[in-house]
């Protein structure tokens, strides 16, 4: 898997080094961080810039590229033990993915399940949450139903963001149940089937008149509140 740019480049190295299997560098470097490279006892290459953009894709590699393992994804027995789990029902925007990852890390979610899509783009999510989902447990599943129907017989709360859900600081925990929450694609949000299931749904209450906001920004702010 190919992960670039330096700064998920250089997170691998401080964090994950043992995940490195080949290392690709186009510009010459400084002799310290150059060092740190061949400590790992890795291959460097050094391909031509038309090389490094096949790599790449045509992304914006700054130079450095890395050939990583296959990330390990979790299976539901592995996340269901968690205590906050965060449900990404047909989210599809590897940006937004990336960023929710991101956020979910920052702000101490136990697991993340990706519903609805049979393939996930598993090296830009690396790439866009800088490096978050290498710490955490990320499941990939496609059937909902089935994720819910487990989480309830094991006592979890499932709690989704809807535009005529309670206001999220109205949200009364039972601090005797786990939390899933689940987040809904960017269009469409969470569809009725899903809705029906639910135990709780939530929105965040806004001081001007707009509609709705982006799917990651409305994670965050859904995972505090909720955490709190």
């Amino acid at each position: 898997m190919i992960v670039y740019g330096k700064q998920i480049v250089f997170h691998i190295l401080d964090k994950h080094p043992e995940i490195i299997n080949e290392i690709f560098l186009t510009k010459e470097i400084d002799k310290q961080l150059f060092n740190k490279f061949t400590k790992l006892d890795r291959k460097i290459v050094r391909p031509d810039n038309m090389k490094a953009q096949a790599l790449a894709r045509g992304g914006n590699h700054q130079g450095f590229l890395l050939d990583i393992k296959e990330f390990d994804y979790s299976t539901l027995n592995d996340i269901k033990k968690k205590d906050f789990i965060l449900v990404l029902d047909g989210l599809t925007d590897i940006g937004n993915i990336g960023a929710i990852v991101r956020t979910a890390y920052a702000l101490g979610v136990g697991a993340i399940i990706v519903c609805g899509l049979k393939n996930l783009n598993t090296a830009a999510i690396v790439r866009t949450s800088s490096g978050a989902m290498l710490d955490m447990p990320v499941a990939l599943i496609h059937n909902n139903a089935d994720v819910m129907n487990e989480l309830k017989q094991i006592g979890f709360t499932l709690v989704g963001a809807c535009m005529d859900g309670i206001e999220v600081n109205q949200f009364q925990k039972d601090d005797k149940k786990n939390i899933a929450l689940f987040l809904g694609s960017e269009g469409k949000g969470l569809s009725n089937k899903t809705i029906k299931k639910l135990d709780q749904k939530v929105s965040i209450s806004m001081s001007n008149n707009f509609d709705s906001l982006n799917v990651s920004v409305a994670a965050g702010i859904l995972i505090h509140s909720l955490k709190k």
